[in-house]
């Protein structure tokens, strides 16, 4: 087993503040920037015995509740490949950034990482909206972007590797579920989300994919609310009076930590998975470690992966996980999870050092190249495959269903992996 090399307390503790240069992950930087603000980084260059990878995530602001796993996953990772030698023989450097929640401040901290730390490839991004920030920065400085989240699709670049699921990864099979005799049967359907790109327009592929059900307009309720928002007891309200007479089901979009409030205002007011269960595609391990689950539990959510898999690959990236939690003394560290962003994160990092070895070289054009094909054998228990024309990972499909401990007992799987459709058939092109 690989005995995982550990970076300095130090680290995490201005790692969380802002923007911060390790090399070979041994000893913090001697310079950190306040990530909120616009001051750009004066980290050193990499040196020739190092290769820079950006790591771009709110570690402050609404996203903060799901993305600072995602740094801290990233972080292990870098660990990992060090203590096995590292790639092409140099050690990682991570650079970690906070954007602060701040949309355009993503493009802000990309055109930093890729012009002033010279990094040869960026791990980030939650929101669609961050990514899309970050889009045209990428293509415009010939960047590489490793994309962790499940998303709407209809987008293709050939400067993202999209690691989470596309909608027929996630979104339709969901749905499909909840019109299943197992699933319940559901007639009549909310569509819940925060209001921007990745709930909007996956609601407009869910709304298609309804009506060539037969599911007529009258029978689909659609609601956003803003980034924060807080208070969820009109519209629960109004999804238990829209829910009279037929069997419903709520899909929700909700992003970050409005999940909190959201899923305790279910529980006031006596909102049982039995009655209307809610399927969650941004709801995981991480969301409901603030949370009562005990009023939640039979509410549902899909996803590529959950923690409570049962596999060799699995058991040790949890066991691993944990342990770095305690070496880094990470708030709650004894009772930190895993869920699928955190995953994605692991695979994606993988991937690419694996791309960039067969490659010989961090060049974009060479590692992406390099990256067609490549397989991993992940924690989900599944062999995933980065396609060769979409860059969009194969991936199986999971339905989970919220335990009182804040688990998910996995209650539907595909037998094998599905490739990724980001252009919607529901979309015309």
């Amino acid at each position: 087993m690989i005995k995982q090399r550990i970076m300095p307390l130090s680290f995490l503790v201005a790692a969380m503040m802002g923007s911060v240069t390790l090399v070979g992950c041994s000893k913090p930087a001697d310079k950190t920037t306040d990530a909120t603000t616009k001051t750009e980084s004066t980290a050193p260059a990499a040196s020739g015995d190092t290769i820079k990878v950006g790591i771009l995530h709110s570690l402050s602001g609404t996203m903060a509740i799901s993305e600072t796993s995602l740094k801290d996953t990233a972080l292990m990772t870098i660990n990992e490949i060090n203590a096995a030698g590292g790639v092409l023989g140099k050690k990682l450097e991570p650079v970690v950034v906070d954007p602060a929640s701040d949309w355009p401040l993503f493009a802000e901290r990309t055109r930093q990482l890729l012009t002033q730390d010279k990094v040869d490839v960026i791990f980030g991004c939650w929101t669609s909206v961050s990514r899309k920030s970050v889009l045209p920065v990428v293509e415009e400085l010939n960047g590489l972007l490793f994309y962790p989240v499940q998303y709407e699709g209809q987008e293709q670049s050939k400067n993202i590797f999209y690691t989470g699921a596309a909608p027929n990864q996630q979104a339709i099979p969901a749905v499909e579920y909840l019109m299943s005799e197992e699933g319940g049967a559901a007639k009549r359907f909310v569509l819940l989300g925060t209001d921007y790109v990745y709930p909007r327009t996956t609601n407009q592929i869910l709304r298609a994919f309804l009506k060539s059900k037969g599911v007529a307009d009258a029978d689909i309720m659609e609601e956003y609310t803003p980034f924060g928002h807080s208070n969820y007891q009109t519209i629960v309200s109004n999804i238990k009076k829209f829910s009279a007479g037929k069997k419903t089901a709520v899909i929700s979009t909700i992003n970050g930590d409005s999940n909190v409030p959201f899923y305790r205002e279910l529980g006031n007011q006596g909102i049982k998975a039995s009655d209307i269960p809610v399927m969650a595609f941004s709801v995981g391990e991480e969301e409901l470690r603030g949370i009562d689950t005990k009023p939640l539990v039979g509410h549902l959510a899909a996803w590529n992966y959950f923690m409570s898999v049962k596999n060799p690959t699995n058991s040790k990236f949890v066991k691993d996980y944990k342990q770095f939690a305690v070496d880094y003394k990470l708030p709650n560290a004894d009772k930190v999870v895993t869920n699928d962003p955190m995953e994605a994160t692991y695979v994606g990092i993988h991937m690419w050092a694996q791309a960039v070895e067969k490659a010989g070289s961090t060049d974009v054009a060479k590692v992406s190249e390099a990256m067609k094909g490549q397989t991993y054998a992940a924690p989900s228990g599944y062999t995933l495959k980065m396609d060769e024309e979409n860059h969009h990972l194969w991936k199986p499909v999971m339905i989970g269903q919220i335990r009182a401990d804040g688990q998910f007992d996995v209650v539907y799987k595909t037998p094998e992996v599905i490739r990724a459709e980001n252009w919607s058939p529901y979309i015309p092109k």
